[in-house]
């Protein structure tokens, strides 16, 4: 495979949405200190977590592209280019890259059940149907407005306390209490995503949630989910400590990409609204997870 060919597949792989799921594997792994002292050897676990994160989120996105490629719904798009829309790849190819990139994430998900719990492996049947089905299949939910459910349920609530569960065992409420935090944050990537696509998933029939509630009512629907985010770390503050409103730093870092929505940002620059919101996931990440180590730790 060639440089150019390599480089095409990790832009499909569309590394701008990867901190949705990295996110909830730092905070999940917050929400574990202090529970757990002494059990060193059960961090490690992590690592298989953020795996089965990562190969989820990618295969997602692979799955994703050739399901709107062979429906043709990617033939007219303002967004970044997309592997089986624009013809680089064929439809198969991707389907591939897709089975490999979540077959990568179940035996991840097999091993780390296996050393925990197998009720995960429940859990992960769950996300792996979840995620082929977003957009495939001959009733996508994606397309009926529901793409915000499975990410907020599985990049949000799912990602964070079974991060926590892969080091800990246990479901602690303050992990509950960030997962929603994180989940804003990952359906707010979704969102701005959408709301950029407006115009062409409207004429492709794909009715996703901004198309449903309209171009106004969208942008007001991604900034309040900040302001649920907002929320959620100030309660998580009475549950683990006052050090975890630190995780406020992260939704004021996406104050920018509230403000480009609210003046009314479309088309390529919500590109870059999508580029912040990333930024601020990160931002969320490292504060909110210090914050609720400190808290917890102490």
């Amino acid at each position: 495979m060639t440089q150019s060919k390599l480089s095409l597949w990790l832009a499909g792989a569309r590394p701008r949405t990867l901190p949705a799921a990295v996110v909830p594997v730092l905070v999940g792994a917050a929400c574990a200190v202090g529970i757990e002292e002494g059990a060193a050897t059960s961090w490690w676990r992590l690592l298989l977590a953020a795996f089965v994160s990562l190969a989820l989120q990618v295969g997602v996105n692979y799955a994703n592209d050739y399901s709107d490629g062979v429906r043709g719904t990617d033939a007219q798009r303002v967004g970044p280019m997309r592997l089986v829309g624009s013809g680089t790849f064929t439809a198969s190819a991707v389907k591939r890259a897709a089975f490999v990139a979540l077959g990568v994430a179940a035996v991840a998900g097999l091993v780390l059940a296996v050393v925990t719990s197998l009720w995960l492996l429940v859990v992960g049947a769950a996300a792996l149907v979840a995620a082929w089905f977003y957009t495939g299949g001959p009733r996508p939910y994606g397309y009926m407005g529901l793409g915000e459910v499975f990410v907020f349920v599985f990049f949000g609530i799912v990602a964070t306390v079974g991060s926590t569960f892969a080091v800990t065992e246990t479901l602690p409420t303050v992990s509950w209490v960030a997962s929603i935090a994180v989940g804003c944050f990952a359906c707010a990537l979704l969102v701005v995503n959408n709301l950029r696509d407006i115009p062409g998933d409207t004429v492709a029939g794909k009715r996703t949630l901004a198309v449903r509630l309209g171009d106004k009512k969208t942008r007001l629907f991604f900034i309040g989910l900040f302001a649920v985010a907002a929320a959620f770390v100030i309660l998580s503050s009475f549950v683990a400590g006052p050090l975890s409103l630190l995780g406020l730093i992260g939704v004021a870092a996406a104050v920018p990409a509230c403000r480009r929505v609210h003046q009314g940002a479309t088309g390529r620059d919500l590109i870059a609204v999508l580029q912040m919101v990333g930024r601020a996931q990160l931002v969320l990440a490292v504060s909110y997870a210090v914050g609720l180590a400190l808290s917890l730790g102490t």
